[in-house]
């Protein structure tokens, strides 16, 4: 009896995590960190309290999404091994867990942090798991393109956190990530299109099909390497990370172009894969230029 009472726990407890989507909230986390290490203030409790609170956040509206697209998700193979597809967690609960931890993230960031970062944040966590979810992700192809600002915000929230102000440095962060979107995202769309299309999401390939799309990535990705190299041109890091952005600016090109005339779509997935470890190391780099700047003026 215990047994079993201890692997029912056991799988829930997995269940509950699963529908926080802990491998993006990691990569967003990232994102967060890296802009309020950037800023140009520091101080433990914002640090903190601010992580914690942007991460609950991104946690709740991820939650918030399994719910929304519980049907689509138990019609797509990517998806359909999800919690609520398999009725391991309950809709409603997911809701009041989703619930909880928005009241705990806001409770923090107002409390601990500043009003302007959980009104930030707040925004995000509506525009994601609202207004994309629920609307523009079956509304229009150009879903992710207009649904990636929610997606970019996590840099200008920790900077926020830090500072109480919003600052150019911060937008330029969250336009590398909102020109990152759109190749991450419809690569995987490429490689899952059928499901996409099984499920009634007008995502591009499906609409303007696979070719077209392919154009666009590689458009994207030439606008992405641009902007990549404004941290440099604006005097925000120095030359340690212009040359890891200009060896990463020409693997995702070179990944990219490969796709252009894949027929099998491996290089489509290979592309997603690699975008995720673009985006790290890109504000990875970021970070390691800015501990050099300081130790060299120590």
């Amino acid at each position: 009896m215990f047994g079993t009472l201890e692997l029912q726990f056991t799988a829930s407890w997995r269940s509950y995590v699963d529908l926080c989507k802990p491998r993006v909230v990691a990569l967003i986390m990232l994102t967060a960190i890296v802009g309020m290490l950037l800023a140009p203030s520091l101080a433990l409790q914002p640090l903190i309290c601010g992580t914690a609170g942007i991460a609950l956040a991104a946690a709740a509206a991820a939650v918030i999404n399994h719910v929304a697209d519980h049907r689509i998700d138990a019609l797509m193979i990517r998806t359909q091994h999800r919690p609520l597809p398999q009725g391991s967690v309950d809709k409603s609960h997911a809701l009041i867990f989703a619930a909880i931890m928005s009241a705990a993230s806001m409770t923090l960031l107002i409390a601990y942090v500043n009003v302007l970062t959980a009104v930030l944040t707040a925004v995000s966590l509506i525009g994601y798991a609202v207004v994309y979810t629920l609307y523009l992700k079956r509304a229009t192809p150009q879903n992710i393109v207009i649904g990636g600002a929610a997606g970019a915000a996590p840099p200008v929230l920790g900077w926020v956190a830090m500072t109480g102000t919003i600052d150019p440095h911060a937008l330029l962060l969250f336009l590398i990530i909102f020109a990152w979107t759109p190749p991450h995202f419809w690569s995987l769309a490429i490689y899952r299109r059928h499901d996409y299309a099984r499920a009634d999401i007008p995502m591009l390939p499906i609409t303007h099909g696979v070719d077209y799309t392919r154009l666009q990535i590689f458009l994207y990705t030439v606008i992405l390497s641009v902007v990549s190299l404004l941290p440099f041109a604006t005097y925000m890091s120095g030359v340690l990370y212009l040359t890891g952005a200009v060896v990463l600016d020409a693997l995702f090109l070179y990944h990219v172009v490969r796709m252009q005339h894949d027929p099998t779509d491996r290089w489509a997935m290979k592309t997603f894969t690699f975008s995720i470890a673009y985006l790290a190391g890109l504000f990875l780099l970021l970070l390691a230029d800015r501990v050099a700047t300081i130790h060299a003026l120590l």
